[in-house]
């Protein structure tokens, strides 16, 4: 498990490019039958990622929770980017197809994850917080019909917002939230921008009360994000290419323009779960 730790914006707005990117970068989360992790001490998030392929991986606590599992004091969100994987958590085998999620309570004691095809493997993306009790596990599904232990995403929480004309045509799905899927405190969910348009959470916000990451995918090889970063007096980029994800601090605005559209899965962790509580950052406030 990788370890991060937390940064002043007092430091941050001397940081190089390298320093920046070492600092708020992940740069790789898929690799073949590994799991990938990296511990930030920024409301002590961890941001994961697990692609199966010949072999079952179970994930451990390690020596970085000094617990004797992963979930004995947190929670954790799933969403997978790849083909079909099952999920075993607790002896029950959950089938999670592309662009489905998971929520994981606290006390869930054995979890494993395989991929259905070897050559289409799952990309199982994760975000992981502390947590204070149990809630139930259940399998989330963008759309579809109810069942014993899925949920489904509500109209309601399928939000679409932005124009073409303002290059920020795109689609919310809120996977993780109150009264949908209950957490201690992560919120999590994904964003796709239709075609044509390429900047995210423009007009851009900050949350003192929460912290951010995220993951940004469905980018061809040649294709980027500029993220941009930092106090809004004091921003800062970072290029990110596909499957590649970002930590955000709470003092700091995250959005980004792309060489073209895509789609990505933010996570929040941190005082509040009110998707709305945030602090908006006038276009001509930003330097």
């Amino acid at each position: 498990m990788e370890l991060r730790t937390a940064a002043s914006p007092k430091d941050v707005k001397h940081y190089t490019t390298q320093r920046l990117r070492e600092e708020f970068l992940i740069p790789r989360l898929f690799f073949e039958d590994e799991i990938k992790l990296v511990y930030s001490h920024i409301d002590r998030i961890i941001t994961g990622g697990v692609m199966p392929v010949k072999e079952q991986m179970t994930l451990k606590a390690g020596d970085e929770l000094r617990a004797t599992y992963f979930l004995e004091r947190r929670e954790m969100g799933i969403i997978n980017i790849g083909g079909t994987g099952k999920v075993l958590a607790d002896g029950r085998e959950y089938t999670v197809g592309p662009k489905e999620g998971m929520y994981l309570g606290m006390g869930v004691k054995d979890i494993a994850f395989t991929s259905i095809d070897p050559a289409a493997p799952a990309k199982f993306y994760l975000n992981s917080a502390p947590a204070h009790t149990s809630y139930p596990t259940v399998l989330i599904r963008p759309e579809g019909h109810s069942e014993d232990g899925v949920v489904i995403v509500k109209d309601e929480n399928k939000v679409e917002l932005g124009s073409l004309e303002d290059s920020n045509h795109r689609t919310i799905c809120k996977y993780i939230l109150p009264g949908q899927v209950e957490s201690c405190q992560l919120v999590m969910g994904m964003t796709s921008l239709e075609p044509g348009s390429v900047w995210n959470t423009m007009p851009c916000h900050t949350h003192d009360r929460r912290m951010e990451v995220y993951l940004y995918f469905e980018m061809p090889d040649d294709a980027f994000v500029m993220h941009y970063m930092g106090e809004p007096a004091e921003t800062r980029h970072i290029v990110v290419r596909n499957e590649q994800a970002v930590i955000s601090p709470s003092w700091s605005i995250h959005a980004g323009s792309g060489s073209r559209n895509y789609t990505f899965i933010w996570g929040m962790v941190g005082e509040n779960q009110a998707f709305d509580d945030m602090d908006a950052v006038a276009n001509q406030e930003l330097l």
